[in-house]
């Protein structure tokens, strides 16, 4: 994968690499962020682009469109199957649907975590909305959130940390194995959810240096993006 102008080269590590699930949504966002971190991070799709992951993010996007997805590409007992093999994950909005053992009045999908969701809580996209809240095990400053038709954490299970309650409902909580955020840490210049995670799949990113990337900006994902 090219590396972004201006970005650090990823750090040498033992654990392997973070991917990226490229099947909708906000996939270039989180690859940015990984690798302003200096970690080694790619799209994945196929079988063969699994192999050496230390972790996986599944992205927000629409999660009735990535669950389709997940079993036209034929991607789910990939994701279950690394996932059992120690590979870690994180969902951030849709991607936490996904991972959801129980959600509110649907069949689940991954069931990777024990939490129930309740889909679109907010209402419509004109009920999205931006704060900032501190979340220590997380980040020393407070973290800028952003909320997209955002769902709600209702309920965790045992074995399951919540990391952040604002408003009377878990937006962001981890087992083990398995980060979930209903707001899109990938969508400001905060990169420490991304270097949370890093850490949780035993890999080294650049040294915290406090505050917001002053390099990053709304389109710097669109490096990535292929001209024509």
């Amino acid at each position: 994968m090219r590396r972004i102008e201006g970005t650090p080269a990823p750090l040498p590590s033992a654990g392997g690499a973070i991917g990226v699930l490229d099947l909708q949504g906000g996939v270039f966002e989180h690859l940015d962020h990984l690798q302003r971190l200096g970690i080694d991070a790619r799209p994945v799709k196929q079988a063969k682009e699994f192999d050496g992951l230390a972790g996986l993010i599944l992205p927000g996007g629409e999660s009735t469109c990535l669950a389709r997805l997940l079993r036209i590409f034929n991607v789910e007992p990939l994701i279950v199957g690394k996932f059992r093999e120690g590979m870690k994950l994180w969902g951030t909005c849709a991607g936490a649907i996904l991972l959801a053992r129980t959600l509110t009045g649907e069949k689940p999908h991954l069931g990777l975590i024990d939490i129930e969701v309740e889909r679109n809580s907010f209402g419509s996209q004109l009920d999205s909305f931006t704060c900032e809240a501190p979340i220590p095990d997380v980040s020393p400053d407070p973290a800028p959130l952003t909320f997209i038709r955002a769902p709600k954490i209702l309920r965790v299970g045992q074995g399951v940390k919540v990391l952040l309650k604002i408003r009377g409902f878990i937006a962001a909580a981890e087992s083990p194995d398995v980060l979930v955020t209903v707001f899109h840490p990938e969508l400001t210049g905060c990169l420490a959810f991304h270097r949370y995670f890093a850490r949780k799949c035993g890999l080294q990113p650049r040294p915290d240096e406090g505050g917001l990337d002053p390099s990053w900006d709304n389109t710097s994902w669109t490096r990535f993006a292929r001209i024509v």
